[in-house]
């Protein structure tokens, strides 16, 4: 695990060694300072020659702000190392997430992975940048700093500090300026989250549409502005933590020269001058620094093992890069002794055998849990077959590639998923690079135009997340806008106006039968009233498929489908 969190530096490995030098240079500016100390004492005091101790001191305040700069880099580019790597990791979880079939979202929780994808990997970042780093100065300079203790006496007692009330004011100014930085911040970790959300909860129509790459660029740029809100805040806390420095090094100083004065006028000795130096200024800070270290060490080692159990995971969506890339299709699709199970326990179909010649309409009706919706799953290969085969225009749907295969197929679901941004974004997700004139001959032709006219400012009408703002039929039309851009040969339509009231059931119907024209169209129903025109209806059972033929010759065979039929219109055989 140490190995494989390592790889992560590779690409960092100059800026690691920078920041890492900087932190020594600053442990042995730390262990020099002493030394400095004991040169005034033992050179310049005994001389008396105050002007050279004025001088010495100045010399000493340079090397403090030398110091600082060197802390600065620590506190900056150090966080810069671990966000970089946190940065690098997120966006290879995400690219994980994408290709994970929609099986694996059947089993796993948003949230979790919203958790991993932000609060896991701060930890992970946070460790990346104080872990190694603050251990190894950490310890040079508590081992040095514990070398040169040695040699004084451990009774003497610490000073009162002079400057605390400049340090809290210090804090105070500095610290408004953290709140705002930190309120940026966490307004950026929100949109990011409802991005990540957004796409995960859409994951079904981001793969209908083969739109992965497409989410992959505009979560880059989500992600590339979480990333600069974090840059800014940590640098406000590097300016903090510089400033403090400085100030510390400037009341040590202070310290300095009045213990010089006070050594001069002998109310304290030579020894106690510098061992109040040597303890507030080297002991005290490394093992800070050490105990901050232990206390998220945790944190990050256990976010980084459910890092690894995400991208170690061996279920994949067989995008088949090596598949075939098919232009156009006629649609005419067949399914051949198809058998699947959704947990390998128990099957949902069985030696299921359908053929839809291309052009024409097929339903499949039948009680809930027979297998409909499976059957309009299997074929954009959402989940994969455990037996027999499907093809399309003989081909094998397996052997194509998979943004080939969701190309030419078009879906259509009762419960219509929509991005949070304007009409136009979602109906320009059907193909990304539609001029405006052919999204506004979608609209006409899904009957929207009245509902686009009404609104203040048109296609660039906000929608709100999941289109709250828009009613189910609205949102059923900008679906169907949609498909009519994207224009596939094939089309499922799965309980599509099964929600909706009559008048706007009709209108949709309407926009339906167009957007069908021509197709290949699946539909999935319960209202029989909208699949009576079908060339052929498939009765479905948990036995399988148990009826076939157009309404009539069902209607004349007077078994489950007649039945169906009479319990829906019962005032035609009253």
């Amino acid at each position: 695990m140490i190995r494989r969190f390592a790889q992560y530096y590779k690409p960092y490995k100059k800026l690691f060694f920078f920041t890492l030098a900087s932190g020594v240079l600053a442990a042995l500016f730390e262990l020099a300072f002493p030394l400095a100390v004991n040169r005034i004492i033992d050179d310049l005091l005994p001389n008396e020659n105050w002007d050279w101790i004025i001088w010495g001191s100045a010399a000493l305040f340079i090397l403090y702000v030398l110091n600082g700069g060197f802390h600065y880099v620590i506190a900056y580019w150090g966080h810069m190392l671990g966000i970089n790597i946190e940065t690098d990791m997120r966006r290879e979880l995400f690219e994980r997430l994408q290709q994970q079939p929609l099986s694996y979202y059947d089993e796993t929780k948003t949230g979790h992975l919203i958790s991993r994808l932000t609060n896991d990997l701060m930890d992970i970042g946070e460790v990346a940048h104080h872990g190694p780093e603050e251990f190894i100065v950490a310890f040079m300079t508590l081992i040095g700093a514990f070398t040169i203790m040695l040699t004084i006496d451990w009774r003497l007692a610490v000073m009162t500090f002079i400057l605390v009330p400049v340090f809290i004011a210090l804090t105070y100014v500095l610290g408004k300026k953290m709140a705002y930085a930190m309120s940026s911040m966490f307004t950026s970790i929100g949109n990011f989250n409802a991005r990540v959300e957004n796409n995960i909860t859409g994951i079904r129509v981001v793969k209908a549409f083969a739109n992965e790459k497409f989410e992959m660029e505009r979560f880059a740029e989500d992600n590339g502005r979480f990333r600069a809100t974090k840059l800014e805040s940590y640098k406000i806390m590097a300016l903090h933590v510089t400033s403090s420095q400085i100030m510390m090094k400037f009341l040590l100083l202070f310290v300095l020269i009045a213990g010089t004065w006070s050594i001069l006028n002998n109310r304290i000795t030579n020894g106690e001058f510098v061992a109040f130096v040597l303890l507030t200024n080297v002991m005290i800070k490394p093992i800070q620094q050490l105990n901050a270290v232990m206390e998220m060490y945790p944190k990050g080692i256990a976010g980084f093992r459910r890092y690894l159990d995400l991208m170690d995971a061996t279920e994949t969506d067989p995008s088949a890069p090596t598949g075939k890339t098919v232009e156009q299709v006629n649609g005419d699709i067949r399914y051949e002794d198809v058998s699947f199970s959704y947990n390998s326990q128990t099957p949902v179909l069985q030696n299921i055998n359908a053929s839809i010649p291309a052009g024409t309409t097929a339903a499949f009706i039948g009680p809930s849990g027979s297998g409909k919706t499976t059957i309009s799953n299997l074929l954009p290969r959402f989940y994969e077959l455990n037996g027999g085969q499907i093809t399309i225009d003989g081909m094998d749907i397996q052997e194509m590639d998979m943004v080939s295969l969701r190309s030419h197929i078009g879906i259509v679901q009762q419960d219509v998923f929509l991005f949070d941004g304007t009409i136009r974004d979602n109906i320009a997700y059907g193909r990304l690079d539609a001029p405006d004139e052919e999204i506004l001959e979608a609209v006409e032709r899904a009957q929207l135009t009245d509902v686009v006219a009404a609104l203040p400012e048109g296609l660039d009408t906000k929608i709100g997340e999941r289109g709250v703002k828009l009613s189910g039929g609205q949102k059923q039309r900008l679906s169907i806008a949609r498909m009519f851009l994207k224009n596939p040969a094939i089309l499922i339509l799965d309980e599509a106006t099964s929600a909706l009231d009559t008048e706007t059931e009709a209108l949709i119907q309407a926009a339906l039968e167009e957007l069908s024209e021509g197709r290949t169209t699946i539909i999935i129903a319960h209202r029989l009233a909208t699949i009576k025109q079908a060339d052929a209806i498939f009765v479905m059972t948990k036995e399988g498929i148990v009826e076939r033929g157009s309404h009539g010759e069902l209607m004349a065979e007077n078994g489950l489908y007649t039945r169906l039929y009479q319990s829906q219109f019962p005032f035609e055989y009253a």
